[in-house]
């Protein structure tokens, strides 16, 4: 077999980027087939084995990988690109080439602009979710790309993406809501929104005092009536972070990586590291100008929430409080473009904290290959120095995997997280109206009764029965138990 497309070029012109889950190569069978981590093409396939010959079959068979065609046009220049427009100036991958080449290295080649050829557009929406269609009149190119310069991550179309698109979550979510009381609608919010604070910190290994939860929920309740910038980036971390003696506010300045140290010689144990200090005013703008650009072409809100919210942990701009804003941010762009029904926060973080191991894999799915990449040293103070260039690492990258584990955490709040708070709390008003019928009770008295039961399976424990409810008779507290056990039937 023979590297073709992406691999070829990358083992050629030995780039040091990320090469992409699937690599492809041409055999001297004549049959196409995939086997782990190959795609493997006829010999009628095989490109021209030239710079031009390799790009053209990765651009047609194997999509666009924005970092490793930064990395290529870095190293060869641009006098190969112009070679190929002026050998071909209406072929549609030697425009595309060009218009990459601009569009990433912001140099302008020694060529004319296109006056010939249909437009194409750079990226294939049937491969790709695709941002607003601007015409690059220069390359005769629709420039669909999802995001800017300084900040494009990709999500493919996968058959899990576009089955959770087309089910259409956002209207069922209304639908769910829309004969539900407003009360206990208001009630199960405002449950939600704590149980969604408590959740972000217990990810993180927090366990907060309610006021520092409540805070973060209010903060978590005015999510996308705030414009994002870099400023509102920086006011949510200091929401997050209460007492801030023994952290360094604001943007990194220093080396940061999410790891251990070793427990000898107290060498850090990088699992991730984070984007370069030098870089990060640059990387969060064009993060903001991509939620932008997400927002105008109505992306779907959970892909275009991936993408935002997970670029920005990966970059990890703050020293600490990162993981509860990327979580912020989720909430951010969801709220920003009406998916969740109006009042209502999605407890995106409790679902999170339910399925932490594949959280915690998602994030290693990025995080992992990229180490290799990143040249670090150990500073005084036990932190690490990045040695080399790595913007590319944090501004280009696939979220597919990531929007597709988004897509599974709102179905699965749709489908049970918010039905069940509203179910739990339907019946509560059932048993408090039965309790409040039977006994002269003061509702806080009648609260821990209810609670009581729920968390000792329907029944009185010997701890309640002679000490809190102690008043009770035994008929009394056994009518209770079967008038729980009729309600909350099905809960148990």
């Amino acid at each position: 077999m023979s590297l073709v497309g992406y691999a070829a070029l990358a083992d050629a012109f030995e780039l040091r980027v990320p090469l992409p889950e699937q690599l492809a190569a041409v055999s001297k069978q004549h049959r196409r087939y995939a086997m782990e981590g190959w795609e493997v093409y006829t010999p009628r396939h095989a490109p021209d084995d030239t710079i031009a010959g390799h790009i053209a079959f990765a651009l047609r068979y194997e999509g666009v990988d924005l970092a490793l065609l930064h990395a290529l046009f870095s190293k060869i220049g641009g006098d190969e690109i112009e070679a190929w427009v002026r050998r071909e100036p209406v072929g549609q991958y030697s425009r595309r080439a060009w218009f990459f080449y601009e569009w990433l290295t912001d140099h302008k080649l020694q060529l004319p602009d296109a006056t010939t050829g249909n437009f194409v557009d750079a990226l294939d929406s049937k491969k790709y979710y695709v941002g607003t269609p601007i015409a690059s009149k220069r390359h005769r190119v629709r420039d669909n790309l999802p995001g800017v310069p300084d900040f494009c991550p990709l999500v493919r179309r996968t058959a899990k993406i576009e089955a959770y698109i087309a089910h259409d979550w956002r209207r069922e979510a209304k639908e769910k809501t829309g004969k539900v009381h407003a009360d206990v609608l208001a009630r199960a919010a405002a449950f939600m929104l704590l149980q969604d604070s408590k959740a972000s910190f217990a990810i993180e290994g927090e366990s907060p005092s309610q006021n520092r939860a409540e805070r973060w929920g209010q903060a978590i309740g005015e999510a996308g009536l705030h414009p994002l910038t870099i400023q509102e980036l920086l006011r949510l971390q200091s929401i997050v972070i209460a007492d801030n003696r023994f952290v360094k506010m604001g943007l990194r300045k220093e080396g940061g990586f999410i790891g251990t140290h070793d427990r000898h010689s107290g060498l850090p144990m990088p699992g991730h590291i984070s984007a370069r200090w030098q870089d990060l005013e640059r990387i969060l703008t064009g993060m903001i100008a991509a939620d932008v650009r997400l927002r105008k072409v109505q992306v779907d809100p959970v892909v275009a929430a991936a993408m935002i919210a997970f670029g920005f942990v990966f970059i990890h701009p703050f020293m600490d409080g990162n993981g509860r804003v990327h979580r912020y941010l989720i909430h951010h762009v969801l709220a920003e473009r009406d998916f969740a029904p109006k009042g209502i926060v999605f407890p995106v973080s409790a679902v999170i904290l339910e399925r932490i191991d594949e959280y915690r894999q998602v994030l290693e799915a990025y995080s992992s290959p990229r180490l290799r990449y990143v040249e670090w040293r150990e500073t005084t103070d036990g932190n690490v120095e990045v040695l080399n260039e790595t913007i590319d690492l944090y501004r280009y990258f696939d979220a597919t995997r990531q929007a597709e584990f988004l897509c599974d955490c709102v179905v699965q709040t749709i489908e049970h997280s918010l039905p069940a708070e509203i179910r739990f709390l339907q019946r509560y008003d059932r048993m408090k109206s039965a309790i409040d019928q039977r006994f002269d009770m003061p509702d806080h008295k009648t609260d821990l009764l209810i609670r009581f039961l729920g968390k000792n399976n329907g029944v009185f424990s010997k701890r309640a029965s002679e000490k809190e409810f102690k008043e009770l008779t035994a008929a009394e507290r056994s009518d209770l138990q079967s008038l729980y056990a009729e309600i909350f039937a099905d809960d148990a």
